[in-house]
């Protein structure tokens, strides 16, 4: 791909990618993926919250997102506050330098529009609005693609959501509810598309045991504590939350149910810990998955999965295993309705472990007839992101060719190396 004077285009991607999040790293993995195959000569880098990780598995230069390695600290001496205000102005500098360099930035996916869980307006959503400013101010598109949004209630926060969303070039979401969200908080959206999620552009690997035979439970875990307006009740949500898994995991174990404990984000770790140490038996292993592909993999393998986290939701549902959310958020809900699955949410600040388990055995039940709907669900899935990187493509890279997106309703099953 290269312009009329045969300079190669370059492409920027933003975001807390490298940071221990699988399904931010997943989403990035899908658009170098649509990079690769529709702009194989795009120089491409990024501005990420790890930068060495993203080099280290996707071979891409990258940038620190912040100028201050303590950002996302609590500060409470005097050096640590007045760092974190210096910050916030060298970032204005560095993040315009950054954006000028390029000719298009792209928001891989990522619920950059929500604020479901804890999130300071001068975090991540300062960043995400100097981002915007700086590609309208130096002419370069920023596109805003497949991403996650939710009406906010703190007023900083929303007023930098909302900038950042108006000033951005190009926008599309994972949901209808994300797009409704951004309606009601005074962005005009008429414009604007709905995809399913990046991730469902990943390669799915096969299935490893016969769907229907008794065996394996994933229970994907989070280390949940509710979002900005839980605060006050934090630990409180978080002892139900983890109380209710035991006592699921415990059933399962009683039943003679093999169960996987999978993760999504660095934090979930202590969680793992914790019901490990409260269910002390050999049926109850963990994984510890460094991409969606191993997250995959693990759930390929399983006959059921319950999760949280909504990626890992993602990876049962694109393999095809029948999943049970326990779910902290409007998107999870959802992505189980647009995937056939709406009737088998449960709460997560409310889990209740009778309840779940009376879900579960549900779900066995019609495990059969689920599978089948997902496998028809996963082909329009595949279809409408063909679409979705089409219209990015005219959007964004109007005046580079553009090569033949590759068939992705039967992509062929591959590992990723962490």
């Amino acid at each position: 791909m290269t312009p009329t004077d045969g300079t190669p285009v370059r492409v920027g991607v933003f975001g807390l990618l490298g940071s221990g999040n699988l399904g931010n790293d997943g989403s990035l993995e899908a658009v170098l993926g649509y990079l690769r195959d529709a702009h194989p000569e795009a120089v491409v880098d990024a501005l990420c919250g790890g930068p060495e990780a993203v080099t280290a598995r996707f071979g891409i230069p990258a940038t620190r997102l912040h100028w201050n390695r303590a950002e996302y600290r609590t500060a409470s001496r005097a050096g640590a506050i007045a760092a974190k205000g210096l910050g916030k102005l060298v970032d204005v500098f560095r993040t315009a330098a950054w954006v000028r360099r390029h000719d298009v930035v792209i928001v891989p996916g990522m619920g950059v529009l929500e604020a479901t869980l804890p999130l300071r307006p001068w975090g991540f959503p300062y960043a995400l609005f100097l981002l915007c400013a700086s590609g309208r101010l130096f002419g370069t598109p920023v596109g805003l693609v497949s991403v996650g949004a939710a009406e906010i209630g703190n007023r900083p926060t929303r007023a930098l959501v909302r900038w950042s969303a108006r000033l951005a070039a190009y926008r599309s979401y994972r949901d209808a509810q994300s797009r409704d969200a951004m309606r009601a908080m005074g962005v005009d959206t008429a414009r604007d598309e709905v995809y399913p999620d990046l991730a469902f552009a990943l390669p799915t690997p096969p299935a490893s045991t016969p769907p229907g035979s008794p065996g394996r439970v994933c229970v994907g875990v989070m280390d949940f504590h509710g979002g900005n307006d839980d605060r006050a009740r934090a630990e409180e949500i978080y002892r139900r939350y983890l109380d209710g898994t035991i006592r699921f995991v415990r059933t399962l174990v009683e039943e003679d149910r093999p169960v996987r404990l999978l993760t999504g984000d660095r934090c979930d770790a202590s969680v793992v810990a914790a019901i490990l140490d409260a269910v002390d038996s050999p049926l109850v292993t963990a994984a510890e998955p460094a991409s969606l592909a191993d997250l995959m993999t693990e759930m390929a393998a399983a006959d059921t999965v319950v999760a949280v986290r909504y990626h890992n939701l993602i990876c049962a549902l694109k393999t095809g295993t029948p999943a049970l959310a326990v779910s902290y958020a409007a998107k999870s809900d959802a992505l189980m309705a647009r995937m056939g699955l709406g009737a088998y949410c449960h709460p997560a600040r409310e889990v209740d472990a009778d309840r779940l388990l009376e879900q579960f055995r549900e779900l066995e039940k019609r495990s059969p007839q689920l599978r089948q709907t997902l496998a028809e669900r996963n082909r329009a899935a595949a279809r409408q992101l063909d679409d979705q990187f089409t219209a990015l493509t005219a959007a964004l890279f109007p005046a580079f060719p553009v090569f033949p997106a590759p068939d992705r309703t039967h992509v062929p099953a591959r590992q990723e190396s962490p």
